[in-house]
């Protein structure tokens, strides 16, 4: 899996680090705090991965209603049935992308309800 988007709106850091260390084994690549703010840098790696994912600051629980991170994935079936069986809301199942005929494409909401796309290669 690759990224193709690496800055992740969030909420609650704690949250999200869980979230994406249990649904995508997510290694803790930094965690260290950021001046005097409750607010942490976080970085987060997937296994495989050249990009790192890091967590920037939403004013609120509010979730916007775009994509904020596309995951790049061989198998996306087997990716959405993974994440549907820990609890993970699923917005699209599978199909096939309608502006790119043979890619297909899936979306999920993470725990800070950002709408994700994971999409073959």
């Amino acid at each position: 899996m690759h990224i193709q988007f690496a800055e992740l709106p969030v909420f609650d850091q704690d949250r999200t680090k869980a979230f994406y260390t249990r649904h995508f084994a997510c290694q803790v690549a930094a965690d260290e705090k950021m001046g005097h703010s409750a607010w942490r840098w976080i970085e987060l790696t997937f296994p495989g991965a050249v990009t790192n994912l890091h967590f920037v600051r939403r004013a609120d629980d509010t979730a916007g209603a775009e994509p904020v991170l596309v995951l790049v994935d061989e198998n996306v079936e087997a990716t959405i049935a993974a994440l549907k069986a820990g609890g993970v809301e699923i917005i699209t199942e599978p199909q096939e992308a309608p502006w790119q005929p043979g890619r297909t494409v899936a979306e999920f909401r993470d725990s800070e309800g950002n709408r994700m796309v994971i999409a073959s290669q």
